[in-house]
């Protein structure tokens, strides 16, 4: 079977420096295709148009915490089987066992160095369909 390529991201971050730091290692170094949300609410409203193949998602956002947008994009049929990692200076071994319960393929912690951030993610998506 042939594993799938990942091309498009969809980010969601409300903090603007780090949206600019991981857009600079996702397009500039990883190559990839960006679509940038600042909450939970408006990843609702793009990620169906967007299509992505990957979401990755801040867990502390004001409003729709990643948790509650993780299960908001469960409930969408163009989302509902798309892989999120969350974004999470929330690191302990019983927060990322927790996040995990809930569906998403892998957490990223923060501060991520933004040079091997594509790389991270393409690791965790060839584990994901291997």
């Amino acid at each position: 079977m042939t594993t799938p390529s990942l091309t498009r991201i969809l980010l969601v971050e409300d903090d603007p420096d780090i949206q600019t730091v991981a857009c600079l290692g996702l397009k500039v170094v990883g190559g990839f295709t960006v679509e940038v949300c600042s909450s939970g609410s408006e990843a609702i409203q793009k990620a169906p148009i967007f299509a992505p193949d990957l979401i990755l998602l801040d867990v502390m956002m004001p409003g729709m915490d990643g948790m509650t947008t993780l299960k908001a994009l469960r409930e969408l049929p163009q989302t509902l089987s798309t892989p999120v990692i969350f974004l999470t200076a929330k690191v302990q071994t019983h927060e990322v066992a927790y996040y995990k319960q809930l569906g998403v393929l892998d957490v990223i912690a923060k501060p991520f160095d933004p040079m091997t951030l594509s790389a991270t993610l393409n690791r965790m998506w060839f584990q994901y369909h291997d």
